[in-house]
């Protein structure tokens, strides 16, 4: 006997049905069409062009030029400021934070960057250690050394506030094989990993990417232990005044990437009250005296001997002046904010500094995380 397949339910939709179909098409139609009079005034009013400068078939086909489309139009007045309303209410409805910004133990939040796998991360590790290994035997032929820093994940230190986060297993051994890959290369390569851990919760802040003054402290003295070990000199001589400041709540910048900083305080993720200190740099004795030297006829020993490239890392929570007072002496610091593997590294090779005053040894600090992203022509560092 056949059976009659099941029909599918009829659908009736009432009056009330219909006007809010309607009007959700009406809103969708004004929001687009908002939209692309926002983008042909942006396009028409200003010096900005839609289209990406590489449009070759290979960007096309990887999705780039798409990707850098999408980038160009969230610049817009229109698309920020409704991506800026959707993050805020993102967080208050659903408590979601961005794929940038991810949330883990009640009151801690970790950049999801450390957490992406990256297609040939392993290849792209390999090529950053080659190219560090090439930029040190290019310094030793001019008598310059090179000390590289690794700064682990944040979500590597805080493993026991990840809770309901996964970092991939496959992270595991980044670090330490990175390291070891540079010192087979006769690079003199130091892991803060081990420091870092030793300091529990007081590395890194719970709402922003950065260590903490204690992290960076702790960071700032093994790095100077190795760098006295290199032999090279140092100077001018230079002092600190350190004062402390009153705990005061600290913007994290993990709040801010997710974009809702402009919420009130209450309404954002919890803050934090901290302690921070101030390091004023004083004139140390012993730089005048050096500098009145009759042995002295150019002014060298005024010079510092030492430069420090890397990421914001060693702008945050005053690395470079505790590493300069646990020396003694000036660090010249050109690092930059955002400059990730190779940024601050083109620049300064790149500057005035580099090309009148190079130093005698380079500390090169940079992050786990941009260990194995695919690499960029920036991140080709060479001088």
């Amino acid at each position: 006997m056949n059976t009659r397949p099941e029909q599918p339910p009829t659908l009736n939709p009432d009056t009330l049905n219909r006007r809010n179909a309607r009007l959700a098409g009406v809103v969708l139609v004004a929001f687009m069409g908002v939209g692309a009079i926002s983008n042909a005034w942006w396009t028409w009013t200003g010096d900005h062009t839609f289209l990406p400068d590489d449009i070759s078939t290979h960007r096309v086909l990887d999705g780039g030029v798409t990707h850098d489309m999408s980038m160009r139009l969230a610049d817009m007045d229109f698309s920020s400021e409704a991506a800026r309303l959707q993050r805020g209410l993102g967080w208050l409805t659903l408590r979601d934070l961005g794929d940038r910004v991810r949330r883990g133990c009640p009151g801690w939040l970790f950049l999801g960057d450390e957490l992406q796998i990256h297609p040939d991360g392993a290849a792209n590790a390999k090529a950053r250690a080659d190219i560090v290994a090439q930029l040190q035997q290019t310094l030793a032929r001019r008598g310059i050394k090179l000390l590289v820093t690794v700064v682990p994940d944040k979500s590597r230190i805080e493993t026991a506030r990840l809770c309901d986060l996964h970092r991939p297993a496959i992270f595991q051994d980044r670090v330490s094989s990175w390291v070891q890959t540079l010192q087979g290369q006769g690079v003199q390569t130091l892991d803060l990993t081990a420091t870092l851990a030793g300091l529990g919760q007081d590395a890194y802040y719970r709402t922003d990417t950065h260590w903490t003054e204690t992290g960076a402290g702790a960071a700032a003295r093994v790095v100077a232990d190795q760098i006295k070990q290199t032999g090279v000199p140092l100077q001018p001589p230079q002092a600190y005044r350190v004062t402390a400041l009153p705990a005061a709540p600290r913007p994290g910048d993990l709040v801010r990437l997710a974009g809702v900083d402009w919420l009130p305080a209450s309404l954002q993720p919890p803050g934090e009250v901290v302690e921070q200190h101030t390091w004023t740099a004083q004139a140390a004795p012993a730089a005048a005296g050096a500098a009145a030297s009759s042995d002295d006829l150019f002014g060298d020993s005024g010079l510092p001997t030492l430069a420090l490239i890397g990421t914001s890392y060693s702008r945050t929570s005053a690395f470079a002046p505790q590493l300069s007072q646990a020396l003694g002496v000036a660090v010249g610091n050109f690092a930059r904010d955002g400059g990730k593997f190779g940024g601050a590294a083109q620049a300064y090779f790149k500057s005035v500094a580099w090309k009148q005053t190079p130093p005698k040894l380079i500390i090169w600090e940079m992050d786990e995380r941009d260990l194995q992203t695919p690499l960029t022509a920036e991140d080709k560092v060479h001088f």
